[in-house]
């Protein structure tokens, strides 16, 4: 192999080299026990600040190499945690908020909370260092907060940058994301395609629910929307196209199908890991509570795509054009099998990280299994699984360290508490109110800014005020969760539908009105275990069982009435039937659910008998 000497070679090389160095210090972290918190988390921030300025260029364009700007904002970033680490005594054994920064403490402080800044800009936007500044102004400005403690707050303790955000970065984040890279690098994709195709791709719409089913299965080693677009959206949507569905539609479905992967277990996104830390549960235990509305969820795109392929006279694929699913399991199955040691060892009392370590070590030997999968494991691509992991974690960690700031500034000036206090007086002690309202933040902020920080922000912001009125904090936070992920497929910022369009080549709009319509049901599925707990499995079994069941169907009724098919073509006021029932079985109680049972019955009966007639018709008309 030729080495490239050249500026852009040595960097690349430079590049691999120092995302290696961070994924196999994580591993080793997770294998021996990570070091104390700012050493930790300050190593963690530190391989991502040297990263993101060797990679990312100011402008955003496609210059290979640094400029000599981009080296002195690498010194600039690094300076302030090589400085704690070397005064790492000092920094621990010191009295926070009493003692007197020194002059270095004070210089150091500013230039890391700018730098930290830019890095967050590059690399996701500028909707959420935008935020964090505007949260600097009001805690300086409007709170009169002492800017020296401020200081403190944000850079010496674990209060601000260096807290519970970052740490789950650290602790978490990385080792899913450096597993995702290493399934991907074995031809995971390619199995959960062909997995999907062969059990969906004849039935009504099959293209569709390909997309729907093969979505959620990559989603469950991604986390990420626009990562599950990008991977199955050139081939879902052309697919989709093919069978019949229009552009703005397949757009649609494989946005929608692509966001849940963030609320799919076993393996969700990153907000996931953060919300087991702020509850202080393990993450098998929101796992757990995820299971019942993630499954809602992807039961309500599955009806989405089978009613709007009916309504439409869609047939599925010829099955001569699929995969036989004995043959997919034969050549490329054997991939599950990380995913069920990650299952095993977590369910058998280890911590996630460690699941996910074992499971990302077991990729390569699972791949050299088979034949079909050998020509995944050699030298190269095992280097590329650790760059693309060290790589995808970069816009996370910035936005737990950027979202730390904000963290800092609200529990410093004691923010939260206001915020709750005006929530609760606004929505006049209805939670109902509170509850819209939060929705409404939860999607606002996820427009600009990825799903973690949004919801850490709502955490801080939002979650107070529906726990004060009455909600389970479990409930509350998933809540949270919910929205914060379904931003990305809410116009007019809809990052999802925005690269399932470009796939699709569809107008934005129509696409992003198509993946509300289909993930609608979604939007409904929070407030149901708000109000029914039991849909997070908490209670007995013997409410879990009844609520889920009547969940179910109520999704079904709402996505036809939505979809306008069920037996057959509805007219307007079946329509409205659906819609109504479906939401009438969605709310849990007795009475709501035999109500709409009772719609459904009626609008049921009278499509079953006007396809009867149209069939009798039919058939006379043959006959003569």
């Amino acid at each position: 192999m030729k080495i490239d000497c050249s500026y852009a070679g040595i960097v690349r090389y430079a590049v691999t080299a120092i995302a290696i160095a961070m994924a196999i210090y994580h591993m080793w972290a997770i294998m021996f026990g990570a070091p104390e918190a700012i050493l930790f988390r300050g190593t963690h921030l530190l391989f991502a600040m040297v990263l993101t300025f060797l990679i990312f260029r100011i402008t955003g364009g496609p210059s290979p190499t640094p400029a000599p700007l981009d080296y002195v904002l690498l010194v600039l970033g690094a300076a302030p945690i090589v400085y704690l680490f070397a005064n790492y005594e000092y920094i621990v054994t010191r009295i926070f908020y009493i003692d007197d920064l020194f002059p270095a403490d004070i210089a150091l402080s500013v230039i890391f909370i700018l730098v930290v800044l830019e890095a967050t800009r590059r690399v996701i936007g500028l909707a959420l260092p935008l935020t964090a500044i505007v949260f600097l102004i009001y805690g300086l400005f409007i709170a009169k907060l002492e800017w020296m403690r401020l200081l403190d707050q944000l850079f010496m303790t674990t209060e601000g940058i260096f807290g519970i955000p970052l740490s789950v970065s650290a602790s978490y984040v990385l080792i899913f994301v450096l597993f995702g890279s290493f399934m991907e690098r074995t031809g995971t994709g390619q199995l959960f395609m062909d997995f999907a195709m062969s059990l969906t791709g004849h039935t009504a719409g099959g293209p569709g629910k390909v997309s729907v089913v093969s979505s959620s299965l990559f989603g469950t080693i991604s986390g990420s929307a626009v990562a599950n677009v990008m991977v199955d959206g050139p081939i879902a949507i052309p697919l989709m196209k093919r069978s019949g569905f229009p552009p703005h539609f397949a757009a649609g479905v494989e946005a929608t199908a692509s966001t849940g992967g963030q609320i799919m277990p076993p393996i969700m996104g990153a907000a996931a890991f953060v919300m087991a830390e702020f509850l202080a549960v393990s993450y098998a235990q929101v796992v757990i509570w995820a299971i019942i509305p993630a499954v809602l969820y992807y039961i309500a795109c599955f009806a989405a795509v089978h009613f709007e392929a009916k309504r439409r006279g869609l047939m599925g694929l010829p099955r001569s054009e699929l995969p036989r699913l004995g043959e997919v399991m034969r050549v490329r199955g054997h991939l599950f099998i990380p995913i069920l040691i990650i299952l095993i060892v977590m369910y058998s009392g280890y911590s996630a990280p460690m699941a996910a370590l074992i499971g990302t070590l077991a990729c390569f030997p699972v791949a050299f299994l088979r034949k079909s999968t050998r020509e995944c494991v050699n030298l190269q691509n095992i280097v590329d699984a650790f760059v693309d992991g060290a790589r995808n974690a970069l816009p996370v960690a910035l936005a737990c360290a950027c979202a730390g700031i904000v963290i800092g500034v609200v529990t410093l000036s004691g923010l939260g508490i206001v915020f709750t206090q005006f929530v609760v007086g606004l929505s006049k002690d209805t939670l109902l109110l509170a509850l819209i309202l939060t929705m409404m933040a939860g999607i606002v902020l996820g427009m600009g800014m990825p799903t973690t920080p949004a919801y850490i922000i709502m955490t801080a912001l939002l979650v107070p005020a529906i726990i004060k009125l009455g909600v389970i904090a479990p409930a509350a936070h998933m809540f949270a969760l919910y929205f914060a992920v379904l931003s990305a497929i809410t116009p007019p910022v809809a990052l999802a539908v925005f690269a399932a369009a470009g796939i699709a080549k569809a107008d934005l709009w129509k696409s992003g009105w198509a993946a509300v319509k289909i993930g609608a049901a979604g939007f409904i599925v929070p407030f149901m275990f708000i109000f029914e707990p039991a849909l997070l499995m908490i209670g007995p079994w013997s409410a879990v069982i009844p609520a889920v069941m009547t969940a179910c169907v109520g999704i079904l009724l709402f996505a036809a009435g939505l979809h306008g098919y069920l037996v057959t073509a509805c007219a307007a006021w079946h329509r409205v039937f659906l819609v109504v029932a479906g939401l009438l079985l969605v709310k849990p109680g007795l009475f709501t659910d035999l109500l709409g049972a009772a719609l459904a019955l009626a609008v049921i009966a009278v499509q079953y008998l006007a396809r009867r007639d149209t069939t009798a018709a039919g058939k006379t008309q043959t006959a003569k």
